[in-house]
């Protein structure tokens, strides 16, 4: 199906481009969300009448983007969840949870604004892509951790799952230590074999 892009779409086109798209990604993504419209002859002809409109439109909705962004770009975000010693998350954080806790830090961010591939499912610091318009696009970090303090080293750059398992592989050592002297102490209790 050959559609006329109201808007720049990532991987498609930009304003006024006429482009070939599925019927169901037309019909069930770019025109329910007004992103296209139909190429048609008296569809192009509108197009044409309405451009100088629809390029205004889009930059003023670019521009306050932009305005938002500023404020946003660059911006650390703590997420606190439960997970195992090896880091691994009990759950995910998706994008419903990452614009959850943009917006109660006093931004305004809608779950669609937030392009994640897939959720994150795994402790540390995580930089995810924040899509305020087609047209702008900002970075923000998100500290995922077990606890305040744990965001609080990893923030400072310590890797908290390496240095969980180095002092649970120092534990361990000192357990087979003590172990091995209280063996050995049974031994000389005994006295030698005969």
């Amino acid at each position: 199906m050959e559609i006329i892009l109201l808007e720049r779409v990532e991987n498609l086109g930009a304003i006024g481009d006429v482009v070939k798209v599925k019927n169901g990604f037309a019909r069930n993504f770019l025109f329910p969300q007004h992103k296209a419209l139909l190429a048609t002859d008296a569809n192009k002809a509108r197009f044409e009448r309405e451009r100088a409109a629809i390029e205004a439109r889009n930059e003023k909705a670019r521009d306050a983007a932009k305005a938002e962004g500023q404020s946003l770009d660059g911006t650390t975000y703590v997420l606190i969840r439960q997970a195992g010693e090896t880091g691994q998350l009990y759950g995910s954080v998706a994008a419903r949870d990452i614009a959850e806790a943009i917006n109660a830090a006093g931004h305004k961010v809608e779950r669609k604004h937030v392009a994640i591939q897939q959720p994150i499912k795994t402790i540390g610091m995580h930089d995810v892509t924040i899509r305020l318009h087609p047209e702008v696009a900002l970075k923000i970090t998100l500290n995922v951790a077990r606890s305040p303090d744990e965001a609080e080293r990893q923030a400072k750059g310590e890797n908290v799952i390496a240095a969980g398992q180095a002092a649970d592989k120092a534990a361990d050592e000192e357990a087979a230590r003590e172990i091995a002297a209280a063996a050995a102490a049974a031994n000389a209790e005994r006295g030698p074999s005969e």
